[in-house]
């Protein structure tokens, strides 16, 4: 049966100005983890009140957004306007921006946060936000799946010879690493907000699979409808010293990179290390399987050329 999917990307601009917090050096904030089909969902306060539901998104660029009931009913300032695109780039609109005078998560309160007012989806139960990547630029970020908590430190990672410790890149406010299917190197964004391990749709013809990839469902951006295609590969996915053997993959037509979602981190315990460009992977096995997405996916990642000040921020 093909399954219909909604997929929304966004490319925004954003104002200069930047959220500010702080947290005793050496010192170790944690929160519980929700995860509901696989997404990281934690309790925030905003403006003393609360507590609301926001998800964790590594793979939105931005610092958060907010429903458009949640704005309301904090009768949030509206500080500007933001494009929201897709990466066809036949569309778009124009949605606001608010101010988020205090927002705290894990016992570090953010000042000053700009947010984008938008519709969230509502899939994985009532969503009253998204913590984008960029809102944690300063800190150590943790997000430790198998026992289900978030945390928030300062220091750094040292690099280990690309065991466990990669270099990522953010073009585009979202951490790109590298990754290996079979002989090939490609770049894949890490996207907690995703769902499975999805690959372009040109690199099919340099991979080899197990079956002959089938029609998995149905996709909708803001401005397009593609097919998405699923199939077993025959090859062996690297992560680090880490294999994924002969995962099942999407294949889809719309973005150009990979994207490693929640269904490829639930072993893992993810530290990304912003300032130094490092993202450390901890598992209890080096080698690990990946069946078959068990919830609809929903394509959030669209890296593109942009200007400094605009940054692609995919949401869901």
């Amino acid at each position: 049966m093909v399954r219909s999917f909604r997929h929304i990307c966004a490319s925004l601009i954003l104002a200069a100005a930047a959220s500010t917090a702080s947290i005793a050096l050496n010192s170790s904030l944690t929160a519980p983890l929700e995860l509901t089909h696989g997404k990281p969902f934690v309790t925030v306060m905003v403006n003393g009140k609360g507590p609301f539901r926001f998800v964790i998104d590594t793979g939105t660029g931005a610092e958060a957004f907010v429903s458009g009931e949640l704005a309301d009913e904090l009768n949030l300032p509206v500080t500007g306007q933001v494009h929201l695109s897709d990466p066809s780039k036949q569309g778009g609109k124009r949605v606001p921006t608010v101010l988020l005078r205090t927002l705290e998560v894990a016992g570090v309160v953010f000042t000053d946060v700009k947010a984008v007012r938008h519709e969230l989806s509502s899939a994985d139960g009532n969503c009253d936000g998204l913590l984008g990547f960029e809102l944690f630029r300063d800190y150590l970020l943790t997000l430790d799946y198998p026992n289900r908590r978030m945390t928030l430190t300062s220091g750094s990672l040292a690099p280990d010879g690309e065991r466990s410790v990669l270099p990522f890149q953010m073009p585009d406010g979202i951490p790109v690493i590298p990754l290996r299917v079979g002989d090939l190197e490609i770049n894949a964004q890490i996207d907690s907000g995703g769902t499975g391990l999805s690959l372009p749709e040109d690199l099919v013809s340099k991979l080899k699979f197990a079956s002959d990839p089938e029609v998995f469902g149905v996709a909708e951006s803001l401005s397009t409808r593609f097919e998405l295609k699923a199939a077993k590969l025959a090859s062996d996915v690297h992560l680090g010293g880490y294999t994924f053997t002969r995962p099942f993959v999407e294949i889809q037509s719309a973005f150009p990179l990979a994207n490693l979602g929640t269904c490829a981190m639930q072993e893992f315990a993810f530290t990304f290390d912003q300032k130094n460009g490092l993202v450390r992977f901890e598992s209890s096995r080096l080698i690990r399987s990946l069946a078959a997405t068990p919830t609809p996916m929903r394509m959030q990642n669209t890296p593109a050329d942009r200007a400094p000040a605009i940054a692609l921020v995919p949401i869901g």
